[in-house]
């Protein structure tokens, strides 16, 4: 959501923010549908006021007698009423229309973003590791011998149909160890807050980190009206949806491993085969609430939380700043972690880390007292996969394959696997 003071002060920064985006301006629109509410007010208290008048002066004409001038007085003080609920209404009207165009409107990219169109003009900023040489041609993780046997389409299309996966076995059991992992070191290492909360919200807490109104396709809601989480930014965000709270408790850095739902609206016919892309999934995400002045360095911060996953678990990744036509809704700068995959003999996204500055407070109408005192400013927010555990696994799985069908599987996941080191060909842990 933005501040309509700011896109009046300076409307061409604004419109240039948004060609960043490769928008078309917007702010004349915006402005039009601002200066025509403003009007309305004005104009409403206006007639309020001659209301007001008039009612005075009636009570002073009845008081001397004068009917006459007391009933057109009375007629006046009518008109004035119905005049003035007709210019509060007509008021509202616009006043939804513009917020309904604002809500829609996405967050304005910093100024160094990078400018551009897709992924292809995505910056990349450093690497780590080096992809492994294979003595034999590597596979998709759906192909490897040791993990078919725990990763079942089939039966997952025969009960749910198509972009879901039913985990068994050795393989269900490295999933899990990953999201135990991750948690760990985030709440151990990186200082996050362990949370867990619910994956069912209210549509205020979707519009709250901007899933809604302009994506409500790309999620799931239930006949009872609530819609099931694409991620816990959802969540962890709308902590603070509508509070004020103290600076002092600031930054707020939050993780939760939570089960995510998304329909995939438009993704047709892109990573069909096998679990990189599902309906249904797990993340471990992280998000972080802070002030105004934290939000850049914080957001570094939490790139490298992310990357440290990686790092322990041996995978190779690239890391890399999208430019102002990749980037989502809600940001305003985001780092993307992409890991190599080698069965697919590129780097794939695995990590989306986000500032969105107060766009998403804002919508949330969440702020803080300043310490020194002062007028409540609004919080800043940032939210970041640390990891996405099913890529994670896809990633476990390739990089550690071995020629006989077995799977090598990092030093890190050890022990959470009661000692295990790798996943045999016959899908059982040894």
């Amino acid at each position: 959501m933005h501040d309509i003071r700011a896109i009046r002060e300076n409307p061409a920064a604004f419109d240039a923010a948004l060609g960043l985006r490769n928008m078309a301006p917007v702010s004349s629109e915006i402005l039009s549908l601002d200066a025509d509410r403003r009007a309305r007010i004005a104009a409403a208290e206006a007639a309020q006021a001659e209301q007001n008048k008039a009612s005075k002066e009636a009570g002073a004409a009845k008081g001397r007698g004068d009917e006459a001038e007391f009933q057109r007085l009375r007629a006046l003080v009518t008109a004035k009423k119905d005049e003035t609920a007709r210019l509060q209404a007509e008021a509202a009207a616009l006043d939804a229309k513009l917020r309904e165009l604002l809500l829609t409107v996405p967050n304005l990219p910093l100024d160094s973003v990078p400018p551009g169109e897709d992924e292809g003009d995505n910056v990349e900023i450093r690497r780590w590791g080096e992809p492994r040489a294979f003595d034999f041609a590597p596979r998709e993780h759906f192909e490897v011998e040791g993990v078919r046997p725990g990763m079942d389409f089939e039966t997952a299309a025969k009960l749910s149909g198509s972009r879901f996966v039913v985990l068994k076995g050795g393989v269900a059991r490295i999933h899990r160890a990953l999201a135990q992992f991750m948690l760990d070191l985030h709440v151990g290492e990186h200082g996050l807050e362990e949370t867990w909360a619910p994956v069912l919200v209210l549509s205020e807490m979707m519009e709250g980190t901007g899933q809604l109104p302009k994506f409500g396709e790309d999620s799931y809601q239930t006949r009872e009206g609530w819609w099931l989480i694409p991620t816990s930014e959802v969540t962890l965000t709308n902590t603070v949806n509508g509070d004020l709270v103290d600076h002092a408790s600031l930054p707020r850095r939050l993780v939760a491993h939570s089960q995510c739902f998304r329909s995939e609206a438009g993704s047709a016919g892109r990573d069909t085969a096998g679990m990189l892309r599902q309906h249904q999934f797990e993340k471990v995400e992280m998000v972080s609430i802070t002030d105004a002045e934290s939000g850049v360095a914080e957001h570094a911060r939490m790139t490298r939380c992310a990357e440290t996953v990686l790092e322990r678990l041996g995978l190779p990744y690239r890391t890399i700043v999208l430019c102002g036509g990749d980037m989502g809704f809600g940001a305003r700068i985001t780092h993307d972690l992409e890991v190599w995959l080698p069965g697919q003999g590129r780097y794939r996204e695995i990590s989306s880390v986000s500032y969105c500055g107060d766009f998403q407070a804002r919508r949330m109408n969440a702020r803080y007292r300043p310490a020194g005192g002062g007028k409540p400013e609004f919080v800043h927010t940032l939210n970041g996969s640390g990891l996405a555990v099913g890529r994670t696994l896809i990633a476990v799985l390739e990089n550690g394959q071995q020629a006989d069908g077995s799977v090598v599987l990092p030093e890190a996941l050890h022990p959470y696997l009661g000692g295990k080191t790798r996943l045999g060909a016959d899908g059982v842990l040894a």
